[in-house]
């Protein structure tokens, strides 16, 4: 007998919206964590990414928290998660569970108006949702108060363990009651996530839901590949994408109905015939949709998960995930659409750097390798078109039948050579076919390369090489220098001193070792306005330049932080697009000047 959201004891309004939403049953995480969590009970659980474990400690809270009214910065529940991104969808996710309800929640996190955020918790929060970094900055201001909190998840701990947050959780973690219900989750229960756990977890109930193996042979004949582009870029690296694999029709899948809409209006304007497909469509429209997608009348359907349900066209022949689906099922189901019938299919992913952890959970769980590409250049595309000119070009000359224009080319003949009349006709042809993404086209996309597998890392098994890396202080082998202004920085002004003098925070797990080895002369150091006077570590500096940037972290040098300023050293490769990211940036909730490091101190 199959267990229901009813059996774990969710009241009606719960399970209304639950069925609302078409959950029928729930996950393996969710099954074993709602009850003893609505018991109250502490929590240990080790689940993967994908399997539900929002659900599993949201519907519990939501469940306790009833109609009560909020408090003026006094949450109810703090839920703390590495990214911003992450924060986001935690809380869009409690929003969805809670609709009618009014509930509050409240996320906040880096990169967002400070000002914004205290006016909405002043208005009183059930929950925060909130990344460690910023959840401190606003403890120490005072405008968020935890002594009434009665529950603390920690999500993704092994993440902000890595991040460098594991000072923040222990300093948030004293902040709250002692009597309190404390939830972690962990992808990996590493011994550092064993130690938070034995000390701020009392008697937890212990989870652990091992990873669904798949069923061999279940995975469609499809060419699957994904491209690391910042989300800045995915626009146009989509563009190049889709004229360089010239599908016949391709299904693009978006999380939202308005990311839908977005994306299909900049895809009109590239030239491709599209159509959009969402819930908030009537049944007429998306029958409109589905006919002409049938009737080879569209190129591109631009559609959510829960619209594409059921889709089943023959010449479908591309599926493209615009993010990546955050569970492995819905990867599979989407890239399913395609590759039926014993046909050859192709799914291509834009990822971005901070995905990859989804990217990765993706392979295994379906024993699939996702090969990763360069985003084609200009240069690409360009000899791509050529191509399909030249094709259809040899096709009209195999059909015959130009009888009519030769009179055309006779008459040119008699003023111009033929061979130039005819490069003249294929550049007609071709500009007539090339599409209105010129302009796009030229837009610089950075390669980025953060997919490889490094064969050993401190913690045992594959680095996970998009993780910023972190600094705790003991144990972990790295340190960040710090000097007082009058002395200034070792080697001011210059690039000298040795490794050993310099003591700065270096880039492995440990031993200084890096994932890729940069030569000393590249490095370029880089000024930021903000030291310890900010209360400013090295793990924020780190996760800005992870986080803002998008550029891998094991490729950052010494860090050196005085009491106004700090220098960071960068591959004289990454030093200008990071600069350019961290301009209005902020770390520990202020705006920070960055430029290259000439010995001013502004």
């Amino acid at each position: 007998m199959k267990e229901t959201f009813a059996d774990l004891g969710m009241g009606k309004e719960l399970l209304s919206q639950l069925t609302a939403l078409g959950y029928e049953e729930p996950t393996p995480i969710q099954k074993a964590a709602i009850a003893p969590l609505m018991e109250g009970r502490d929590l240990l659980g080790q689940a993967a990414t994908g399997t539900g474990k929002t659900a599993a400690f949201a519907l519990p809270i939501l469940q306790r928290i009833g109609r009560t009214k909020p408090v003026a910065n006094k949450p109810f529940a703090l839920v703390l998660v590495p990214t911003r991104e992450l924060a986001v969808q935690v809380s869009e996710a409690f929003h969805k569970y809670s609709k009618g309800f009014g509930t509050s929640v409240v996320p906040i996190y880096g990169g967002q108006e400070f000002r914004r955020q205290i006016v909405a918790l002043d208005r009183g929060a059930h929950i925060v949702v909130a990344t460690p970094g910023r959840a401190l900055d606003h403890l120490r201001r005072e405008t968020l108060d935890l002594s009434g909190l009665q529950t603390l998840v920690l999500d993704e701990a092994d993440e902000m363990l890595d991040m460098g947050f594991a000072e923040d959780l222990e300093l948030i973690m004293e902040a709250t009651p002692k009597v309190r219900q404390t939830a972690l989750f962990s992808a990996t229960l590493p011994p550092r996530i064993a130690s938070i756990a034995e000390r701020h977890l009392k008697n937890p109930a212990r989870i652990l839901i091992p990873r669904d193996k798949g069923t061999k042979g279940s995975m469609p004949k499809v060419r699957q590949t994904a491209y690391i582009v910042p989300r800045s870029h995915k626009i146009a690296a989509l563009g190049r994408v889709l004229d360089l694999e010239s599908p016949k029709l391709a299904l693009i899948f978006c999380r939202t109905r308005i990311e839908v809409d977005e994306l299909a209006d900049r895809l009109v304007g590239r030239g491709y015939r599209v159509e959009a497909l969402h819930g908030g469509m009537s049944q007429v429209e998306r029958d409109r949709v589905m006919k002409k997608a049938r009737g080879a009348m569209v190129d591109l359907v631009v559609a959510t998960d829960v619209a594409a349900r059921g889709i089943d066209i023959d010449h479908l022949t591309h599926v493209v995930n615009f993010d990546v689906p955050a569970s492995p099922d819905s990867y599979v189901h989407r890239i399913g659409r395609t590759g039926r019938a014993g046909r050859e299919g192709v799914a291509i992913t834009l990822a971005e750097p901070r995905e990859l952890r989804l990217l990765r959970n993706i392979e295994s769980m379906t024993k699939q390798k996702i090969g990763v590409s360069t985003v084609p250049t200009p240069l690409d595309v360009k000899a791509r078109r050529l191509d399909i000119t030249k094709g259809a070009i040899r096709e009209i000359l195999l059909a015959g039948e130009l009888e009519g224009f030769r009179v055309v080319v006779e008459t040119l003949a008699a003023e111009f050579d033929p061979m130039e009349i005819a490069a003249a006709a294929v550049r007609m042809a071709h500009e007539a076919t090339a599409g209105e993404s010129a302009n796009e086209d030229d837009v610089h996309i950075p390669a980025i390369e953060s997919f490889s597998r490094p064969q050993s890392s401190a913690r045992g098994g594959p680095r996970k090489d998009f993780a910023p890396r972190a600094f705790e202080g003991k144990g972990t082998g790295k340190k960040a220098r710090t000097w007082d202004n009058n002395s200034g920085p070792p080697g001011a002004g210059a690039r000298g001193g040795s490794n050993g003098d310099r003591g700065g925070a270096r880039g492995g797990d440990g031993g200084g070792e890096r994932g890729r080895e940069s030569n000393p002369r590249d490095m370029v150091r880089i000024y930021i306005s903000g030291g310890t006077r900010m209360g400013i570590r090295p793990a924020d500096i780190v996760g800005a330049i992870a986080n803002e940037a998008q550029v891998n972290p094991r490729g950052i040098g010494d860090i050196e932080i005085a009491e106004a300023f700090s220098i960071v050293e960068l591959p004289e490769g990454d030093v200008d697009h990071v600069i350019e990211a961290l301009r209005g940036a902020t770390l520990r909730g202020r705006k920070v000047k960055v430029h290259r490091d000439k010995g001013i101190r502004s």
